[in-house]
């Protein structure tokens, strides 16, 4: 039987600390994990200004798995979006590059889509979940996110819209993207709450996630964007133009 094609997309801004290595260890990883699948990585470069296309062409150079695609304009939205749309895979995934998710949990988001799923996601707030290093502040601030802001306002029942560690159905792709109007940090976000609210079945993995120090991912310059976005959606509800049968 063909094998399902699976996207693993890693957006990136100037990461050339540690593109190369991480995404060593993830190729690596899907070469022994990921043997049914026909899977594929790309790089995708969000308006990088240091040598971080020039590490990502070098990889996607060394192996025919790994593209380097560019973004002159800066988004991890933007990105995802694009590359998964292009790609047009059976499963299309995203991580970040710091791998703080355990990657042990990466075949465990595409079994779960297999088994009926259209969503799934890695989570550090679910039952059964460990996370080492997280400081106080960081903690509060994504509990206070999720439980306060999110399902408060939305209903939802999804426990953490933050990890960078998620997966999606062709179908998704095709009928919920288009929708999802932020390119930046909480477009993930938006999409579990439109997409539950709009009827599709999200699968939470409680994962293992280590802090990583130099990750340039950072937590302030993303709150007012997240509230904006939550504010645009209880505005507009694009869930009731989108209701699909459960």
């Amino acid at each position: 039987m063909k094998k399902q094609t699976v996207e693993i997309t890693i957006p990136v801004y100037n990461e050339q600390v540690e593109l190369s290595k991480h995404i060593e260890i993830l190729h690596k990883f899907c070469e022994k994990n990921l043997t049914s699948y026909d899977w594929h990585i790309t790089i995708a470069d969000n308006a990088s200004t240091d040598n971080t296309p020039i590490i990502g062409a070098t990889l996607a150079k060394k192996h025919a798995r790994i593209s380097l695609f560019r973004l002159e304009q800066k988004g991890r939205g933007r990105a995802v979006k694009r590359i998964w749309s292009a790609r047009q895979a059976d499963l299309s995934s995203y991580m970040d590059l710091d791998l703080s998710t355990d990657l042990k949990h990466l075949p465990r988001l595409f079994d779960a889509l297999n088994s009926g799923y259209d969503i799934a996601i890695g989570s550090r707030l679910a039952k059964g979940a460990s996370v080492e290093g997280r400081t106080l502040l960081r903690e509060v601030i994504s509990r206070a996110l999720n439980f306060l802001f999110i399902q408060m306002f939305f209903h939802t029942h999804f426990t953490d819209a933050q990890c960078g560690f998620k997966a999606v159905g062709k179908k998704v792709v095709d009928e919920l993207i288009p929708s999802i109007l932020d390119n930046e940090w909480f477009f993930d976000g938006e999409l579990l709450i439109v997409g539950e609210k709009s009827g599709y079945k999200i699968y939470e993995e409680p994962v293992h996630w280590v802090d990583n120090p130099g990750s340039t991912v950072r937590l302030y310059a993303t709150i007012s964007g997240d509230i904006k976005v939550m504010i645009r959606l209880l505005s507009t509800k694009p869930w009731r133009k989108l209701k699909r049968d459960k």
